[in-house]
């Protein structure tokens, strides 16, 4: 089958959580023997690099758009009372090459990652055209629901951030309806997502679960350094989104104080490209490492000793904490991290939501051996049973393999 592929970023490298999770798709839907074809728009040229590798990787074909300035994109969102999500993506061309696309019958099956990408089939005349649409099979992969993660930035924000956060909430929960109105299959992440948007349909039947998976070729546990009253502590991601930044943010202040007194040569390493002016700042902490960008993430999982994901804002799976499990490296988080990944508190990670709870779950890890031991061991297992991505996949492939529409 021809397929479409509608991407927001050049899913290359795969080296943050929605580039993985898309990169996997395509890579797998080409191993499946299907014709792939990635359309992007971009905004640095080193992308169109990362096209061609993506090309030459997969054996795929990619075309890439160039995006006009960011103020441009946002000032038309603001003009034409549109989400900013779907205007700073949007372009022109890639809606002309979309539109010849669809009119020569070139592709079965269109897959949209994220409702960013909506506005290109809701402007295709064709595809919007009901009584007479093509036979072409329309996947929307929300991966999580955007628009609920704009409502809590709204209510951790102050004047003027509130208002803008609150627009932006309102205006991509519209276009998500209108993509399960329009799409035939419509993914998330976790199945909290699903619930959340389920309630505000009417029906949904055509929302489905695809979860995210870990390439344990990749990621892959060691054996640890024996270092006693010198434990490392590890966070990883990319350092300007909000979530990880309030996350690492709040660690260090409402729990690292406790951690250095316990542990006065305790280090905390947070690794991770574009890290924010905020984040640059904790480096003046006692112990504190911020990385910037890394070649290999790897390493720092492998070398680390607990992994901590104090997450206070969050929505879908956090691939984070999946890579630190399929590493062995034994997790701390909030319940909020835990979301969409089925891992039992006490058996495969420890769970805790407030500063006492987490300064206490990493003084249980850090003296009791036989727990340290237990989170270790049961992590690789956990990723082998529930996040291989050839079984976690297979929903994706039995969808665009049903031709035409329902």
């Amino acid at each position: 089958m021809k397929i479409l592929v509608l991407s927001h970023r050049i899913p290359f490298p795969p080296n943050k959580g929605e580039k993985i999770r898309t990169f996997h798709q395509i890579q797998f839907l080409a191993s499946c023997g299907h014709e792939v074809l990635v359309l992007s728009p971009y905004e640095e040229k080193e992308e169109l690099t990362f096209a061609k590798e993506l090309e030459s990787s997969l054996g795929i074909k990619v075309l890439m758009f160039p995006l006009k300035a960011k103020w441009r994109r946002l000032a038309r969102g603001l003009a034409t009372n549109q989400s900013l999500t779907v205007s700073n993506f949007y372009n022109q061309g890639m809606q002309d090459a979309f539109d010849d696309l669809i009119d020569a019958g070139h592709c079965n099956a269109v897959i949209c990652t994220s409702s960013a990408m909506s506005s290109f089939v809701f402007q295709n005349k064709a595809l919007m055209n009901l009584s007479s649409k093509p036979l072409i099979r329309l996947v929307m992969d929300f991966m999580d629901l955007d628009s609920d993660k704009w409502a809590q930035y709204e209510s951790k924000a102050t004047f003027p951030m509130r208002l803008v956060y609150g627009r932006e909430a309102n205006l991509v929960n519209v276009v998500e309806k209108r993509s399960y109105q329009r799409f035939d299959d419509c993914f998330f992440i976790s199945e909290n997502e699903v619930n959340l948007f389920t309630d505000q349909l009417l029906e949904s039947s055509k929302l489905k679960v695809l979860g995210n998976g870990i390439d344990s070729a990749l990621f892959f546990p060691t054996k640890r350094a024996d270092r006693p009253g010198q434990p490392v502590f590890l966070f990883t991601g990319v350092m300007n989104y909000k979530p990880n930044e309030d996350a690492v943010q709040w660690f260090v202040d409402a729990v690292w104080d406790d951690v250095k007194a316990a542990w006065p040569n305790a280090e905390f390493v947070i690794a991770g490209m574009d890290p924010s002016p905020r984040i640059q700042q904790l480096v003046k902490k006692p112990g504190i490492t911020v990385t910037g960008f890394v070649d290999d993430i790897v390493p720092y999982y492998q070398k680390a000793d607990v992994f901590v994901a104090p997450f206070r804002i969050a929505r879908g799976v956090q691939n984070k904490i999946l890579q630190a499990l399929a590493c062995g490296l034994p997790v701390i988080t909030t319940q909020l991290g835990l979301e969409g990944i089925k891992a039992e508190p006490e058996q495969d990670v420890l769970v805790a939501n407030t500063a006492v709870s987490f300064f206490e779950a990493i003084q249980r890890l850090l003296t009791e051996k036989a727990l340290y031991q237990r989170l270790s061991e049961h992590g690789p297992k956990f990723i082998q049973q529930h996040h291989s991505w050839n079984s976690v996949l297979q929903d994706l492939a039995t969808v665009i393999e049903t031709r035409g529409c329902p």
